[in-house]
């Protein structure tokens, strides 16, 4: 892990803004907003809508992934209810965990006993996420990549969707570590409403 300044946002206003551009006003400008601090995420901002938009960082990537503690990690989520009440507590179980200085092999080994004692809420049907935001970094390859929402499912169901097949449109990723399947669908604009680039890469 780097020094933990370098996971921060020094200016609160800015992380409220970066986390409601991972969807359209009409969505992000009515929903929770959570910021990052030194002791973990806390809501900056009460919304109406049971959306919730949070600045994911890099210790929300499954641990086989080589920026797993790269601090220029940036992903604006924007959570629904469903997601929010029953995804988003694993990324913050992670936050603190990483706050504390555990290792990442005690992250993930804490985030699967937790999930096989039942001490996080099972996902709830119909959980999804926006990112649309054209500020996202996602990683030092990718950086801004694609807007795109996921849909999050229980188990290893990709073939249920028809996912990663020629001609397909649904990109999924199995996450054992999160006992979860993410579905991913790209979209053709930004949060702001701005063409996105239609090639893959």
């Amino acid at each position: 892990m780097a020094p933990l300044d370098q996971y921060l946002i020094a200016n609160k206003d800015a992380e409220i803004a970066l986390a409601r551009s991972a969807a359209p006003v009409s969505i992000s400008g009515k929903a929770d907003v959570m910021v990052l601090g030194r002791d973990g995420y806390t809501t900056a901002v009460k919304g109406s809508n049971g959306f919730v938009c949070i600045v994911e960082r890099a210790w929300a990537s499954p641990s086989d992934q080589p920026g797993f503690w790269n601090p220029k990690m940036r992903a604006p989520h924007c959570f629904n209810a469903a997601a929010a009440r029953s995804f988003l507590p694993i990324f913050l179980m992670r936050t603190k965990l990483a706050l504390a200085g555990k290792s990442k092999a005690e992250i993930v080994q804490t985030t699967i006993s937790a999930l096989g004692k039942n001490q996080l809420p099972a996902l709830e049907p119909g959980s999804m996420v926006y990112m649309m935001s054209k500020q996202q970094y996602l990683n030092d390859t990718d950086k801004a990549w694609h807007p795109h929402l996921m849909f999050f499912a229980p188990g290893d169901v990709a073939k249920s969707w028809g996912a990663n097949l020629p001609g397909s449109p649904v990109i999924a990723a199995n996450d054992p570590e999160e006992r979860v399947t993410i579905f991913m669908v790209m979209v053709g604009k930004w949060s702001d409403g701005t063409p996105a680039p239609s090639e893959m890469h």
